[in-house]
């Protein structure tokens, strides 16, 4: 396999496809990011990376985060966390509160924001720095120590942090965070802020294609876990769109409003796409185009 080439034919056949969408304006210090970024990486288990476009370009890693905080928290906590945030779709906008009161809490999945929260909150408790735990694992697992957290679009989003505010402070009304709100917001919004690379990405999900072995050989999640994993990332990864990118592109993945998306190959390695622009879910179009025409060429869907 020509992974080089296959690369840029892949970028190229995205680049036909109609529609650009736009970056989140939501978070002012996304907004300003150039809407024209397009970059693409696969990194495969045995530690060979090719990319594409402005693949060593960092940009805010935002929702991916959110695949290294669950994958954590269940290395350092087990299965306790599933009885505090559910496994489902939930079929609304990775920011709605519309379910939080009818099921007591208790968010949908890790993936949605209010699951999320729990999830950092998990990460938290058990770590004393979530934070801290996600930047340092990305950096082993990419060799990058430059991996930092970029303070600008925390202090953005911790400003324009409203919905978020409201979704902790409901999830604590019943009992479901053990830290203060103030310290899971400022942790949330941290992790989200991570500065990173395609290149990075892609080398540091390569631990779900490894069926949860770290770069240096040890083992992160058991077999079963990394495949539950997998398994939610296939169905919540992409919020209330995980239905159309399986049908699309059929890859575990996760995305982020950061224009991001990182996706698995089983057994084969990891790829990540980034381009700001945005549908109407908060998923890349140039990322989702990418990724589609990256299975169809090879066959590599999980189906």
């Amino acid at each position: 396999m020509d992974y080089q080439q296959l690369l840029h034919d892949v970028m190229d056949t995205a680049l036909r496809a109609p529609g650009r969408g736009r970056p989140a304006d939501y978070i002012p210090a996304l907004a300003a990011v150039d809407p024209t970024a397009f970059g693409m990486a696969i990194a495969t288990v045995d530690g060979e990376v090719y990319g594409a476009g402005d693949w060593e370009t960092p940009f805010s890693v935002q929702s991916v985060s959110k695949l290294f905080t669950l994958a954590l928290a269940l290395a350092e906590g087990g299965d306790e966390l599933w009885k505090r945030v559910g496994r489902e779709p939930s079929g609304n906008p990775f920011n709605s509160l519309v379910q939080l009161e009818t099921e007591h809490g208790i968010p949908r999945n890790p993936f949605i924001n209010a699951g999320a929260l729990v999830v950092t909150d998990r990460l938290l408790e058990l770590t004393g720095d979530a934070v801290g735990a996600v930047r340092d694992f990305l950096r082993a697992e990419a060799g990058n120590d430059g991996i930092e957290v970029d303070d600008a679009v925390a202090s953005s989003e911790a400003r324009h942090g409203h919905r978020n505010a409201a979704l902790a402070h409901f999830i604590a009304s019943y009992g479901n965070l053990r830290n203060p709100v103030d310290s899971v917001l400022a942790h949330y919004y941290a992790h989200c802020a991570i500065a990173a690379s395609c290149r990075d990405l892609a080398l540091v999900g390569r631990f779900l294609a490894s069926h949860g072995v770290r770069a240096d050989g040890s083992r992160l999640l058991t077999r079963s876990e990394a495949k539950r994993v997998n398994a939610v990332l296939l169905t919540c990864g992409t919020y209330d769109a995980a239905g159309e990118f399986a049908f699309r592109v059929g890859l575990p993945g996760k995305s982020g409003v950061g224009g991001g998306i990182l996706a698995v190959l089983p057994g084969r390695g990891a790829v990540c796409v980034w381009g700001p622009g945005l549908d109407q879910a908060g998923n890349s179009v140039l990322g989702v185009a990418a990724l589609d025409a990256l299975t169809t060429a090879t066959g590599w869907s999980v189906f």
